[in-house]
């Protein structure tokens, strides 16, 4: 059921999420999920910044009604869901440059001013890592 996968900054897609709030799938029968994933492939391999920020997939994160979700997490630091992403370029963008900002800080906590505009309003949890609670 589990697979291993590399442990360093990651984003982590539902590759079976909605599209959409109002639709499963694109005009073309593919799920948002897959679709996300797709895109965030073509930014990173576009950017050298996005590099060390490795994008791995999974079926269902169950936040199914925040429909085109993502995980992103890193040892040591908080964790956090962001979704309701229109699936394509500008949003993958957003996330990897939030992703980048991310795997720099110390503890995940990325100051407000350089949250890129695409996941602000995107935010549905954040977590700490074992061991820790966030003050």
């Amino acid at each position: 059921m589990l697979m291993p996968v590399s442990t360093g900054p990651a984003v982590v897609v539902c590759n079976t999420c909605r599209n959409s709030a109002n639709a499963r799938e694109d005009e073309h029968g593919v799920r948002g999920g897959a679709r996300l994933a797709d895109a965030l492939r073509a930014v990173q391999g576009s950017d050298s910044r996005y590099t060390a920020i490795a994008i791995q997939e999974m079926p269902c994160l169950f936040a199914c009604s925040d429909y085109c979700t993502v995980h992103l997490r890193a040892p040591g630091k908080i964790n956090y869901v962001m979704g309701r992403f229109v699936p394509g370029e500008d949003a993958a963008r957003a996330i990897l440059d939030y992703a980048a900002h991310y795997a720099l800080s110390e503890f995940g906590q990325v100051p407000y001013a350089d949250w890129p505009e695409g996941v602000k309003g995107h935010f549905i949890t954040r977590s700490p890592p074992e061991g820790f609670v966030a003050r």
